[in-house]
């Protein structure tokens, strides 16, 4: 599996986290199912491509400051606790930061 395909793959199993155990939804909600998709199709447009860092060490901030916002908060809450509910997930994604 190439880079950009396990960021979007962590990106929504972080947003999935967010919602189950944050907001304690079943279901993904309109919204946070339309920052995964975004945050997918950023990935896509990536202009670095497989050789990207990880998106707040990035020059180039590609998301629009309302989805930038979200998902910061998403990924401050859903981060640590990947090592409980992700712990293979969480160890890529720290070593390939």
């Amino acid at each position: 599996m190439n880079k950009i395909n396990r960021e979007k793959r962590t990106v929504r199993l972080m947003i999935r986290l967010y919602c189950l155990h944050k907001l304690k939804e079943k279901n993904m909600p309109e919204e946070y199912q339309q920052l995964a998709d975004y945050a997918c199709r950023r990935l896509d447009r990536c202009r670095f491509g497989e050789k990207k860092t990880a998106c707040r060490k990035c020059p180039v901030h590609c998301y629009a400051p309302a989805q930038r916002e979200k998902i910061r908060s998403v990924m401050r809450w859903s981060g640590p606790r990947m090592l409980f509910y992700a712990p293979l997930e969480a160890i890529r994604h720290m070593i390939n930061r």
